[in-house]
């Protein structure tokens, strides 16, 4: 059965700065209450924050944002990494309980990543789930093959009654790219296979779109709305 649209959360985890492009990034991760048990997808970036001093990052608790939900960590019963970039799986080991859904492509080029620390990846009781594909975790939750930012990017497509609900990860930066605006140099790894990529999640037709690094949440009806 669809889960009610607000069963995807956008949770607030800081924001970074980028050094060639004059902006605070927003970071978000995104709880789904889900009755199978709730699930995370993504959860920013880790401590200590000296680790990538050159973003600038304000600290944030993944642990206080799923409480502010009324959401303890313990509840968590599964994690998406949409990619393993440092500010999309730098608290998993918060949820040591939960197995971690990634794409094997990208866990196998991990070490690629200089500015994801290895304690962030490899901590006591990792438990990596790795997909070849796309596959649904939980009843109404998908996993989707969305390379261009990295390789062995995914994202996440959730059944709502409104209509499926989309999580691009960093496949798609913000509403305005989603709606068609080119992608700033170095974003993605492949601009083409990015293209191809996104032209995927708009075949969709999607009821809304999520962001990590945009405040704002797109929906089919309404257009862009400024989110909360």
């Amino acid at each position: 059965m669809p889960l009610p649209p607000d069963a995807v959360v956008r949770l607030n985890l800081g924001h970074i700065w980028l050094s060639e492009y004059p902006l605070e990034i927003p970071v978000h991760g995104f709880l789904i209450k889900h009755p199978a048990g709730a699930g995370l997808v993504d959860t920013g970036y880790g401590t200590p924050l000296e680790l990538i001093k050159d973003y600038r990052p304000v600290n944030a608790s993944v642990a206080a944002a799923l409480r502010r939900h009324d959401v303890d960590p313990s509840d968590i019963r599964w994690i998406i990494n949409s990619h393993l970039h440092f500010d999309h799986c730098g608290q998993n080991a918060v949820f040591p309980q939960a197995p971690l859904y990634v794409q094997r492509a990208e866990y196998e080029r991990r070490h690629r990543y200089a500015d994801t620390p290895a304690a962030w990846l490899e901590y006591a009781g990792a438990r990596y789930e790795l997909l070849d594909g796309e596959r649904e975790i939980v009843p109404g939750v998908r996993v989707l093959t969305t390379p261009g930012h990295t390789a062995g990017h995914q994202s996440v497509e959730v059944d709502t009654t409104d209509g499926p609900a989309l999580l691009t990860g960093d496949a798609c930066w913000t509403a305005r790219m989603f709606e068609g605006e080119a992608p700033r140099e170095g974003m993605m790894e492949d601009e083409a296979i990015f293209g191809r990529s996104l032209e995927k999640m708009r075949q969709l037709k999607p009821a809304t779109v999520h962001f990590c690094h945009d405040n704002r949440t797109w929906r089919t009806h309404s257009g862009i709305s400024t989110g909360r």
